[in-house]
């Protein structure tokens, strides 16, 4: 099995999870695969992905995984976690097929605080099957290490010269799961400012943080069933309900950092411990944030930013340096991490929400993603036009 635990997600899917039961318990969601790539595939992978997926449904929550979660998670009450041992991926909620492109369809609806879960495993299986079947020759313990080792210690050499604190982002992504592992093992053992992972069953396997807060879904789901406009601030206002000042870096993007910055009031810039970058230019993102700060009279060096928009080292130490003095950053670093091996090309892969419903007697509406990148939108055509004329988004 390509995914060995129910914990083997990213922490911010069980924290979202938890929001919707909490908030939103009879919403309903569909998400969808897209890669950015344009990728041909064959039935022969079709076949070994619907294999891998149907092997999802063994997973349950261990006791000692439900003690350590309860213990090193302690923001999601313990009654969040004894429902997860009861909860089971079902494979026949999730539909695979290709079109006569040969390009790959996947799709997976349930209630929102379920569906949740499986964006992050389908991505990383497929990940994996994509990089086994096209013979990388990459598959042992050793050849990753050769591989990754010289890599591994020139990113250590930056984070260190630059006292740059970063975590691993990259379950989705990985080159497989094993690289992932010779990855954080390198890491705690030979870089100080390696903070943790967001996959959680890594985090428990190596003693580190977990570390995540909360996706562009929370605030697509937001925008579909309410307004874009207050999508951000509704979002912000119930995480805050439900989480009490924990998970306090708030992501910024969903409809560009313009619409987040009106909805981003002085109390929530105070009750905030930071933001997380995504998308668009990352040092004029930073001179915005600064900016807000300032004009509500915070002091910018008590918030932090989190970058997480496809870095690399160097790219990350100059931002590091740039905003030296001025406000505290610290970066999420996925595919650099988990998938920078020597003749690899790393997919570019996302699943997204593509359309959700409040409860039963309510519309299904498309969800829509902006971005702060041209051509990264998602959505139909009608919908991504209906949420820029009502942000004022004018190109």
């Amino acid at each position: 099995m390509i995914i060995n635990s129910i914990l083997e997600n990213d922490l911010y899917k069980f924290s979202m999870s938890y929001y919707y039961q909490v908030h939103y318990p009879n919403a309903w969601g569909t998400f969808t695969f897209h890669d950015r790539n344009n990728t041909q595939y064959s039935e022969e992978f079709v076949v070994a992905l619907k294999e891998e997926l149907a092997t999802l449904s063994s997973l349950s929550l261990r006791a000692e995984e439900f003690e350590w979660a309860v213990k090193s998670i302690h923001y999601i009450p313990q009654c969040y976690w004894e429902w997860l041992c009861f909860f089971r991926f079902e494979a026949d909620k999730v539909s695979v097929w290709l079109d006569e492109q040969r390009h790959l369809h996947i799709e997976v609806s349930d209630l929102m605080y379920k569906v949740t879960f499986y964006e992050i495993p389908i991505l990383a299986i497929l990940s994996e099957l994509y990089h086994r079947l096209k013979g990388d020759g990459y598959q042992t313990r050793a050849e990753l290490e050769a591989a990754m080792t010289p890599k591994m210690a020139e990113k250590v050499d930056i984070a260190s010269r630059h006292n740059l604190y970063f975590a691993d982002f990259g379950m989705r992504r990985r080159y497989n799961t094993l690289s992932e592992q010779v990855m954080i093992e390198y890491m705690k053992a030979n870089c100080p400012t390696f903070a943790g992972t967001s996959t959680v069953w890594l985090a428990m396997k190596y003693g580190i943080k977990p570390i995540g807060t909360m996706a562009h879904e929370c605030f697509m789901f937001q925008a579909a069933v309410h307004t874009p406009k207050e999508a951000n601030y509704q979002v912000m206002e119930r995480w805050v309900d439900v989480y009490d000042g924990n998970l306090g870096t708030v992501l910024t993007d969903t409809y560009t950092v313009d619409a987040f910055l009106r909805n981003f009031s002085m109390k929530l810039a105070k009750l905030y411990d930071g933001v997380r970058h995504d998308s668009g230019d990352p040092l004029e993102f930073g001179e915005r944030i600064i900016s807000k700060y300032e004009s509500y009279g915070i002091d910018p060096m008590s918030k932090t930013i989190v970058f997480s928009d496809g870095l690399d080292f160097p790219t990350a130490a100059k931002i590091k340096e740039y905003f030296a003095g001025r406000i505290k950053v610290t970066f999420g670093i996925g595919t650099n991490l988990t998938c920078d091996i020597d003749g690899v090309e790393p997919m570019n892969i996302v699943m997204k929400l593509k359309q959700c419903r409040i409860n039963p007697r309510q519309p299904i509406y498309g969800c829509v993603k902006l971005s702060d990148v041209t051509g990264k939108a998602i959505g139909t055509p009608e919908d991504i036009a209906n949420y820029k004329y009502q942000l004022g988004i004018v190109e």
